[in-house]
């Protein structure tokens, strides 16, 4: 089973963007729009991973407190186009936490450094050049109050992520 630890956004904040995606198509912008249902912030990447319970487990010990996060911009890694988050103290000492407890299990994860961000557009493009034209920012805040477990599966129109607990 492939799994993932995540934020799941709120209404107000999946709306905003939504309305930036549908903006960048628009304008011409060209690739694989993340589907609303799956615009979420990976804190860990998981994999193939056969216990559930154990990640809940450490999930649960990594002592999650609510924090407040913003809509910060946006951005591309490669052919990746995403939101960001802005600077939060909060967020990266629970990613810190998570993913320490999750090496204390023995349970994988990718090791990257953590770069706090929302997937919008896959192998994205732009006719009109190297530049996406960006008017304005998706804008928004909200108060995270939990962390999801979430597997991925591919579906007939693609990823279909799923919550498992949290």
């Amino acid at each position: 089973m492939r799994l993932f630890i995540a934020i799941q956004f709120e209404e107000k904040i999946l709306d905003s963007l939504e309305n930036f995606q549908e903006e960048m198509r628009a304008q011409g912008v060209t690739g694989n729009y993340t589907r609303r249902e799956n615009l979420h912030i990976t804190l860990a990447f998981i994999g193939e991973y056969g216990s559930t319970d154990k990640v809940l487990d450490a999930v649960e010990q990594a002592d999650f407190r609510p924090f407040d996060i913003s809509l910060d911009g946006v951005g591309a890694f490669g052919e990746l186009f995403w939101a960001g988050i802005a600077e939060n103290p909060e967020l990266t000492g629970y990613v810190k936490r998570l993913r320490r407890e999750l090496a204390a299990q023995g349970i994988p994860f990718d090791k990257k450094k953590f770069s706090p961000h929302i997937t919008l557009i896959r192998k994205v493009s732009y006719k009109g050049g190297r530049v996406i034209p960006v008017s304005e920012a998706p804008k928004g805040k909200m108060r995270v109050t939990r962390v999801s477990l979430m597997k991925s599966e591919r579906g007939r129109q693609g990823m279909v992520y799923t919550e498992i607990g949290g």
